[in-house]
């Protein structure tokens, strides 16, 4: 019996998510034409990366002991571990409101994203109460 292979293909926005985006956009620009240095003021940006990360041994660590006349032990480079995660970054023209970290196994989905913009929302109110 022969493997399945799942390959992901872009889903093609329908006329009204289309139409929508235009709207926004349109929307965004006519509050940009209106008072440009509010708008900046108010913009909040994010962005959404996967952070590979390792566990390293110090140099002190990876010391081994050899006889006087043993040549020192060859290391192989270290692999990237499996360990990956993806980082949520929410800045404005202040800096950084916050950084959201994907639990591990979690599926990013509306639910999670409902529950990013409502702690967005939150921090927001607590570090720009301006």
């Amino acid at each position: 019996m022969g493997k399945l292979c799942a390959k992901w293909v872009p889903r093609e926005l329908s006329f009204d998510q289309k139409q929508r985006r235009v709207d926004d956009s349109e929307q965004c620009l006519k509050m940009i034409k209106r008072n440009k240095p509010e708008f900046l003021r108010r913009y909040v940006t994010i962005n959404e990366t996967w952070l590979h990360h390792f566990t390293t041994k110090s140099n002190r660590q990876s010391f081994e002991w050899t006889a006087h006349n043993e040549p020192a032990p060859k290391r192989g480079k270290t692999p990237q571990s499996a360990d990956n995660v993806m980082a949520s970054l929410f800045w404005d023209e202040h800096g950084i409101i916050f950084i959201d970290y994907l639990e591990k196994g979690r599926t990013i989905n509306s639910d999670y994203y409902i529950a990013l913009l409502d702690r967005l929302k939150d921090e927001i109110a607590e570090k720009r109460p301006h």
